[in-house]
């Protein structure tokens, strides 16, 4: 049995990268709900609120595309 151990390393790196920058998008979508909760206590919505949903609201939805494509590469019936 033989191991390619620079191709292994590779999916390491790659799979640590993807992760973390995962994590990173999601702490975003985090901050920004926190900041529309922040800024939208008062009477009215403001623009910050606004644009804190909006940051919200892409970065989870880019972590729902990268979870998606995984499914997509794992699952054999979707290709």
């Amino acid at each position: 049995m033989h191991v390619d151990w620079s191709a292994l390393g590779n999916v390491a790196a790659v799979s640590l990268g993807v992760t973390v920058a995962v994590v990173v998008v999601f702490t975003f979508g985090v901050l920004g709900l926190s900041r529309a909760e922040a800024d939208g206590a008062g009477a009215g919505r403001s623009a910050a609120a606004t644009l804190g949903r909006l940051q919200a609201a892409l970065c989870f939805l880019a972590c729902a595309a990268v979870v998606a494509y995984g499914i997509y590469l794992i699952v054999p019936q979707f290709h």
